[in-house]
């Protein structure tokens, strides 16, 4: 049964919503679920449709629509295809909402672990140090009924990232002002090499950075699976972290995590919320800082958080241009979901699973060294592709590369630009 009685107006709302959609289609060819399944079902037209019988009583919940609804990716590819400016994402949102089912088991665990990041931490040093993803791979493999329960989930825990090459802190005086920076749930323990890399740029650039400890989840998983109530407790204590910390620009490492912070979590007050790349490519000191020459070929993916939500898919590939000798090949544009999705891959593995060996195989293709991705999900998801596949290919943000080629040097010059709008 719903978690919550029907809303009228959010079911009023979303049929509003899908009448914007005139069916025309165009926007099957950008979306990753109808790619691989190739039923209508699967599409975001076929979603909108019976996301509004639903709303109007023509389907019922018995009849396995919002199942199909619950596979999308909330990639918001299609956002971006369609000629008409349908609100494809609020209008999920919406229905998701209408028929959430309460919390189940893997689910409340799920809730928990985010909203207490040391448990997560934890957690995986425990599943490290015992190993347990090398005997619990084979086993989640042969039980096919088990797919995506918690012997999965455990299973695809991956080796904490090291710490090494990012002690190069460089000594720039720091009068730019406070930045604080967001650490997530999952990215905490997962991303750390990625929050250690952006405290030694930030540095660099002469910059304070904050980092409130009672800061945790930003709310997105529950918002995703229409727990919306669970997502706002989440969001508010992020919130409240920050509020006191006396900065007046959070950044976010994890690009699927940007339109979470941007409309909950800071809504309405006066934090503003930056993707830590296109933060970095826009300031004007960044270019003066030096690297070390790296001689490799690396693959970029842009995940579709950082295409469709910040807009701002150039800027890591302009960042990482600063590094010598390093060549970016981008990854084609299809897929354009590498199926991470949250917990989407977790989930639903036959429809995530395709979508990154799709993609791993043509940074396979690419001949890449080092694979660049910009969200914690999608470097989760890839790396353990990486790892089933038996290839020693790592899988990092790109401002951890930028940290680790960075160039020590005592005495960096004070710098005399504005505060690039880091002050509260």
């Amino acid at each position: 049964m719903s978690s919550s009685p029907p809303d009228k107006n959010a079911a009023s709302d979303l049929v509003s919503l899908a009448d914007q959609c005139v069916l025309c289609g165009l926007c099957l060819p950008a979306c990753p679920t109808y790619r691989v399944a190739q039923t209508e079902a699967e599409s975001p037209r076929g979603r909108i449709t019976m996301a509004k019988a639903l709303a109007t009583g023509t389907l019922l919940p018995e009849s396995g629509a919002a199942a199909h609804i619950d596979h999308c990716l909330h990639c918001l590819s299609c956002e971006r295809a369609c000629p008409s400016g349908v609100q494809y994402g609020r209008l999920i949102g919406l229905q998701r909402r209408l028929t959430a089912m309460a919390p189940g088991r893997l689910q409340r665990f799920a809730y928990a672990l985010v909203a207490r990041p040391r448990w997560l931490h934890r957690m995986a040093r425990l599943s490290n140090g015992l190993r347990l993803a090398r005997w619990l791979s084979p086993l989640a493999r042969r039980c096919g009924r088990d797919r995506t329960g918690i012997g999965r989930w455990i299973a695809l825990i991956p080796p904490l990232p090291t710490l090494s090459g990012l002690d190069n802190v460089a000594s720039a005086p720091r009068g730019r002002g406070r930045i604080g920076l967001f650490l997530g749930c999952v990215a905490s323990a997962f991303d750390r090499d990625t929050h250690a890399a952006a405290r030694i740029l930030l540095a660099a650039l002469g910059y304070e950075v904050v980092e409130p400890p009672a800061q945790g989840c930003c709310g997105a998983l529950a918002q995703h699976a229409g727990h919306v109530e669970i997502a706002a407790t989440l969001a508010a204590a992020t919130g409240s972290a920050f509020a006191t910390s006396g900065v007046g620009t959070v950044l976010v490492s994890a690009s699927g995590c940007y339109a979470s912070l941007r409309d909950r979590v800071f809504r309405g007050s006066a934090i503003a919320v930056r993707e830590i790349s296109e933060f970095l490519a826009a300031d004007p000191l960044f270019t003066a800082l030096p690297f070390a020459a790296l001689p490799l070929r690396a693959a970029l993916h842009n995940p579709c958080s950082l295409n469709n939500e910040v807009r701002a898919a150039s800027a890591a590939r302009e960042l990482l241009q600063h590094i010598p000798q390093l060549h970016i090949a981008d990854t084609p544009t299809q897929p354009r979901c590498c199926g991470a999705g949250g917990t989407h891959f977790l989930r639903y593995p036959e429809l995530a699973d395709p979508l990154r060996d799709e993609r791993l195989d043509q940074v396979e293709a690419l001949g890449a060294e080092l694979l660049l991705t910009s969200n914690i999900g999608c470097r989760l998801h890839l790396a353990g592709g990486l790892r089933t596949r038996g290839r020693t290919i790592e899988v990092l943000h790109p401002i951890t590369l930028l940290a680790r080629q960075l160039k020590k040097r005592r005495d960096s010059p004070t710098p005399s630009l504005p505060s690039h709008q880091a002050t509260s």
